[in-house]
């Protein structure tokens, strides 16, 4: 019987020992999830977004750029004008937060292949304020060798870009971003510099559930510390523009108006002469469509 009783002392103490520690020990902590869709897309008109699709998805990208507008008939605003530009694109995320794609312009036949990576997301509960994402692209210009002139390499086709993304979600209907980019090409004209050093602004403002406005001004920067030149010739103009939006969970369309006549970015911090200011705009609409696999 006093072994009996010793044993049930033992079991009292021991179970009122674990409760007591289940009792002061402190609640798990609630994992803090990335914010829900900053962006509806990866594109914004002529800009990247913090957004990489989840693992194993395909995407689908149609770009379209009109002739500039002349506030004419004639040609419908541009529409029917000359000059069109379009881009198709197909992109893949292999795995979480990395994706690759592969694009062909008609503006220069680039045939351009880009990779994006998201380094970190920003969370609900702001352990982590912003976004950040990292872009890059390699494009070959397609067009014929004389194209290039004398001495003609392969590698005068070639051009390059990379950019770093900061985005933040501010509330349920505003997302803003800020990028700074670096623009390369191999071959240029003798009066233009081989890099370009760019920044930008842009942005989403939702309105209802499937609709918003963006807008976006990229501006390249005149720096005289990486200038070949003792003045700049011809420097491309600032590329602003303004579009509506329409999503669901799997498409986006984007309609609007833009500055520059490029697709491809280091074209447009290149080579763009419209000058918004003095109304030098185009229609254009983008067209993303997903697959999960």
């Amino acid at each position: 019987m006093k072994k009996y009783t010793i044993s049930l002392i033992l079991i009292l103490f021991i179970g009122y020992g674990l409760f007591a520690q289940e009792a002061t020990e402190a609640p798990a902590k609630v994992k803090d999830k990335p914010v829900r869709s900053p962006f509806q897309s990866g594109l914004l008109i002529d800009n990247q977004t913090t957004v990489v699709p989840t693992a194993k998805t395909l995407e689908f990208l149609i770009q379209h750029k009109f002739g500039k507008l002349d506030n004419s008939f004639s040609d419908l605003f541009g529409i029917y004008a000359p000059g069109a530009n379009i881009r198709l694109g197909m992109n893949y995320t292999i795995m979480d937060k990395l994706q690759i794609g592969y694009g062909i312009t008609r503006l220069n036949m680039y045939n351009d292949f880009n990779i994006k990576y998201s380094v970190v997301e920003q969370t609900r509960n702001n352990t982590i304020p912003v976004a950040v994402t990292l872009y890059g692209n390699m494009a070959i210009d397609g067009r014929k060798e004389s194209v290039f002139g004398n001495n003609y390499g392969f590698t005068d086709r070639m051009s390059y870009f990379a950019q770093l993304i900061v985005g933040r979600k501010v509330n349920y209907w505003l997302s803003l971003q800020l990028n700074t980019s670096f623009a390369h090409y191999n071959k240029v004209d003798s009066l233009i510099d081989h890099d370009v050093i760019s920044v930008g602004f842009n942005g989403r403002a939702q309105f209802s559930p499937q609709s918003a406005i963006l807008f976006q001004y990229d501006v390249p920067l005149k720096i005289k510390g990486i200038s070949e030149h003792r003045s700049f010739t011809n420097p491309s103009k600032p590329n602003f523009a303004l579009g509506w939006e329409i999503a669901t969970s799997t498409h986006a369309f984007h309609i609007y108006v833009s500055t520059a006549d490029g697709i491809v970015p280091q074209h447009n911090a290149f080579y763009n002469q419209n000058d918004f200011t003095k109304g030098d705009l185009m229609f254009g609409f983008t067209i993303t469509r997903l697959w999960n696999f």
